[in-house]
């Protein structure tokens, strides 16, 4: 097993519970790490035959895109889509942080960390 992290992505998005947060959005930060099988890849050097971090980075960006109330709902979908979409992965961890939250204190930022691990599925 192996670790790819994708780390301090950055983001303009519009998620939170109030009116203003959806309107005006907010700056977001977004760090991901997968877990996979990276031995065959550092044999072969190949893309095929590793986890692509370009199509995680990818996969971020269009989640964070969709308006949610909660962060927590954001993480989910990226960890959803994560592994439907990359049979390599077998964990996952997002962390989606609110920067600067409007939250009536001096507080840099709010994170939701979320973990899973692939199911097994059948054929």
């Amino acid at each position: 097993m192996g670790i790819i992290k994708v780390e301090n992505i950055r983001i303009y998005a519009y998620h939170g519970c109030l009116k203003e947060e959806k309107k005006i959005g907010s700056d977001y930060r977004v760090d991901l790490q997968v877990e996979a099988d990276l031995k065959t890849s550092s044999e072969t050097d190949k893309l095929s035959d590793t986890v692509d971090y370009v199509f995680l980075n990818k996969i971020i960006k269009e989640e964070m895109l969709k308006p949610s109330h909660l962060l927590e709902t954001v993480g989910k979908r990226i960890l959803d889509r994560i592994f439907n979409e990359d049979e390599r992965i077998e964990k996952a961890t997002v962390w989606v942080s609110k920067l600067n939250p409007p939250i009536g204190g001096d507080v840099a930022r709010v994170t939701i960390k979320m973990t899973d691990k692939r199911k097994n599925r059948l054929k």
